[in-house]
């Protein structure tokens, strides 16, 4: 792992596990456009939440959305076919629910490896609203469940979640810049516990949620039997099959 400096890692869902050589210039094309309609979708999405246009204009945009829809539907892939543009062994994941480009749902947290240490970024629109103002607390377990998951990745000991400790201290703000930070504790063989925290970036040191994870790596075996039916060459490698 690097001893310092930044490794900004942009639309993955967690450490890349090998160096992959330059992608083709039509998948990264492709990527791009993915993004793009990433984008489109989140603005849609709060435009959605936050509008109070007349009865009329709410219908016109249902009919929109639903033809645009019509037309992404043409070709689909079946539940067992991940995206063609994902790659797991790099760590790409598009349509990750906290981390990807390419879906409506993610804020999308942005994540960094600084001196060892995990961080996140993002920001909360109202799309994620619990009590007024304030975002649901589910999001936030959300949001650390991804970071501490990342940093077990990027510690070398990648695995899914077996418990996540949530501790709320305080509601987590809509429409502020956030820091997420995660730090490995113990490892014990396959089992690795590891805690995090979220704060806003202007108030680094006040702790507004606080979690504290245990992710076991999978051993052959049990990720062969949880993901046999994935049609993808690298579906079943313990080190990426748990995200």
């Amino acid at each position: 792992m690097s001893d310092g400096g930044s490794i900004f890692e942009t639309g993955r869902s967690h450490h890349a596990m090998v160096d992959r050589l330059p992608e083709d210039p039509a998948l990264q094309r492709r990527r791009v456009a993915i993004n793009e309609l990433g984008d489109a979708m989140r603005d849609l999405v709060e435009g959605a939440v936050n509008t109070e246009v007349g009865e009329e204009e709410l219908r016109q945009a249902a009919e929109l959305v639903r033809t645009a829809a019509l037309s992404l539907r043409a070709k689909s892939r079946k539940l067992a076919e991940l995206p063609s543009a994902d790659d797991l062994l790099s760590g790409i994941r598009l349509y990750n629910p906290v981390t990807g480009d390419g879906s409506a749902f993610a804020p999308p947290l942005r994540i960094d490896v600084v001196d060892g240490v995990v961080t996140g970024t993002c920001s909360l629109g109202r799309a994620y609203e619990g009590p007024p103002t304030y975002a649901h607390g589910g999001v936030s377990a959300t949001l650390l469940d991804q970071l501490l998951g990342y940093a077990a990745s990027y510690a070398g000991h990648p695995g899914m979640t077996v418990r996540l400790d949530t501790y709320y201290k305080a509601p987590v703000p809509l429409l502020t810049p956030l820091r997420l930070v995660a730090e490995v504790g113990a490892v014990d063989g396959r089992r690795v516990t590891i805690e995090g925290t979220i704060t806003t970036a202007a108030e680094p040191d006040k702790t507004l949620v606080k979690a504290v994870g245990t992710f076991l790596m999978l051993r052959p075996d049990q990720a062969a039997r949880l993901f046999d039916q994935v049609r993808h060459p690298d579906a079943t490698d313990p080190s990426v099959a748990h995200d």
